[in-house]
Protein backbone atom coordinates (compact mmCIF):
# COMPACT_ATOMS: atom_id res chain seq x y z
CA UNK A 1 0.00 0.00 0.00
CA UNK A 2 1.17 3.59 -0.82
CA UNK A 3 -0.23 6.94 0.42
CA UNK A 4 -1.34 9.40 -1.92
CA UNK A 5 -2.22 13.12 -1.45
CA UNK A 6 -5.01 14.01 -3.53
CA UNK A 7 -5.61 17.22 -2.43
CA UNK A 8 -4.38 19.14 0.84
CA UNK A 9 -7.17 17.31 3.25
CA UNK A 10 -7.49 14.24 0.97
CA UNK A 11 -5.25 11.29 2.10
CA UNK A 12 -6.40 7.87 0.48
CA UNK A 13 -4.30 4.19 0.36
CA UNK A 14 -3.43 2.53 -3.59
CA UNK A 15 -2.38 -0.44 -4.35
CA UNK A 16 -0.37 -1.47 -7.32
CA UNK A 17 -0.09 -4.87 -8.65
CA UNK A 18 3.06 -6.12 -9.65
CA UNK A 19 3.64 -7.21 -13.76
CA UNK A 20 2.30 -11.05 -12.91
CA UNK A 21 -0.71 -9.51 -11.00
CA UNK A 22 -1.38 -7.42 -13.60
CA UNK A 23 -1.18 -9.90 -16.56
CA UNK A 24 -3.69 -12.07 -14.78
CA UNK A 25 -6.37 -9.09 -13.67
CA UNK A 26 -6.57 -8.60 -17.23
CA UNK A 27 -6.67 -11.88 -18.71
CA UNK A 28 -9.58 -12.62 -16.17
CA UNK A 29 -11.31 -9.71 -17.13
CA UNK A 30 -11.07 -10.61 -21.25
CA UNK A 31 -12.11 -14.30 -20.11
CA UNK A 32 -15.22 -12.57 -18.40
CA UNK A 33 -16.03 -10.09 -21.67
CA UNK A 34 -15.97 -13.10 -23.98
CA UNK A 35 -18.04 -15.18 -22.01
CA UNK A 36 -21.24 -16.25 -23.37
CA UNK A 37 -24.72 -14.65 -22.37
CA UNK A 38 -28.07 -16.63 -22.76
CA UNK A 39 -29.70 -12.97 -24.30
CA UNK A 40 -30.32 -13.26 -28.22
CA UNK A 41 -28.42 -10.82 -30.39
CA UNK A 42 -30.36 -7.84 -32.21
CA UNK A 43 -29.97 -9.44 -35.97
CA UNK A 44 -29.54 -13.53 -34.95
CA UNK A 45 -28.10 -15.49 -32.86
CA UNK A 46 -29.26 -17.47 -29.79
CA UNK A 47 -26.43 -16.44 -28.04
CA UNK A 48 -23.49 -13.33 -27.90
CA UNK A 49 -20.82 -12.57 -25.57
CA UNK A 50 -21.33 -9.54 -23.03
CA UNK A 51 -18.55 -6.93 -24.81
CA UNK A 52 -21.61 -7.46 -27.81
CA UNK A 53 -24.58 -7.06 -25.60
CA UNK A 54 -22.85 -3.93 -23.59
CA UNK A 55 -22.28 -2.66 -27.25
CA UNK A 56 -25.87 -3.19 -28.52
CA UNK A 57 -27.37 -1.80 -25.08
CA UNK A 58 -25.30 1.17 -26.02
CA UNK A 59 -26.73 1.53 -29.86
CA UNK A 60 -30.39 1.00 -28.58
CA UNK A 61 -29.97 3.62 -26.12
CA UNK A 62 -28.24 6.00 -28.34
CA UNK A 63 -31.38 5.68 -30.55
CA UNK A 64 -33.56 6.11 -28.14
CA UNK A 65 -31.93 9.42 -26.92
CA UNK A 66 -32.14 10.67 -30.47
CA UNK A 67 -36.10 10.02 -30.75
CA UNK A 68 -35.18 6.96 -33.23
CA UNK A 69 -36.72 5.06 -31.04
CA UNK A 70 -40.14 5.43 -28.34
CA UNK A 71 -38.88 3.09 -25.91
CA UNK A 72 -35.91 1.77 -24.61
CA UNK A 73 -35.77 -1.12 -22.23
CA UNK A 74 -32.48 -2.59 -20.78
CA UNK A 75 -32.02 -6.39 -21.74
CA UNK A 76 -30.52 -7.67 -18.01
CA UNK A 77 -28.92 -10.81 -17.56
CA UNK A 78 -28.15 -13.28 -15.03
CA UNK A 79 -24.29 -13.98 -15.23
CA UNK A 80 -22.70 -17.14 -15.64
CA UNK A 81 -21.81 -18.93 -12.02
CA UNK A 82 -17.58 -18.95 -12.50
CA UNK A 83 -14.84 -19.74 -10.30
CA UNK A 84 -14.35 -16.38 -8.18
CA UNK A 85 -10.52 -14.80 -8.62
CA UNK A 86 -8.64 -13.16 -5.87
CA UNK A 87 -9.00 -10.05 -8.11
CA UNK A 88 -12.60 -9.61 -7.62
Amino acid sequence: MKNEDFSTNRKRKREYLNDCLTHGLIRSLNEYFQSKVEIPRIRMGEKQELETLISEEALLFTMFLRNERQSWKPRILELPSQNRHPYY
